[in-house]
């Protein structure tokens, strides 16, 4: 762990492919709804409200990123599976964050839609070959291809990121 509230479990770090790597990747895509649900267990509209860190985004708004991501991460990796090295769509997600939904919808409303799609996600990654794997997308903002085994590694990360961005906010806050 790290005390730099942006990054509390560190940076990405890209891994080689490994059976038991990809096992661990997977378990963090299927766990991932239910350990960021809990990382909000109890919380009120005023804990919701509340930044992660100062100038960061609030706890409400994590949610609803991580749900906006994901959404975006399945679909890039079904590009991935079905294309020859698709163009990635970026987006803008400090303005998704600012969006009327972010301020207006419930964070279980989220919750419910990253825990469907995280069965359909890992349903469609647990028996791709390694060399699927290797297919490529491009990233147009990064102005690089990036592999689907690279994209599996950075929304694991992600994923514990944000949680952790949650749960060390309650410890700080002692809620």
């Amino acid at each position: 762990m790290s005390d730099d509230q942006r990054y509390p479990i560190g940076k990405y770090e890209a891994k080689p492919f490994s059976a038991e790597q990809k096992e661990k990747w997977l378990a963090d895509l299927t766990f991932l709804p239910t350990e960021l649900e809990l990382s909000i267990q109890n919380l009120d509209a005023a804990q919701l409200h509340t930044p992660y860190r100062d100038g960061g985004w609030t706890v409400q708004q994590l949610v609803h990123h991580v749900a906006d991501s994901h959404m975006n991460a399945y679909i890039r990796f079904k590009l991935g599976l079905t294309e020859d090295n698709p163009p990635l769509k970026p987006y803008e997600e400090g303005e998704w964050a600012k969006l009327a939904d972010v301020e207006t919808t419930p964070v279980n409303v989220s919750l419910t839609m990253l825990h469907a799609m995280h069965i359909r996600w890992v349903a469609t990654l647990k028996n791709i070959t390694e060399e699927q794997w290797l297919r490529t997308v491009y990233h147009p903002e990064h102005k690089k291809e990036m592999t689907l085994w690279h994209l599996l590694g950075m929304y694991a990360w992600h994923g514990r990121h944000h949680t952790r961005h949650v749960t060390a906010l309650r410890e700080r806050m002692g809620w």
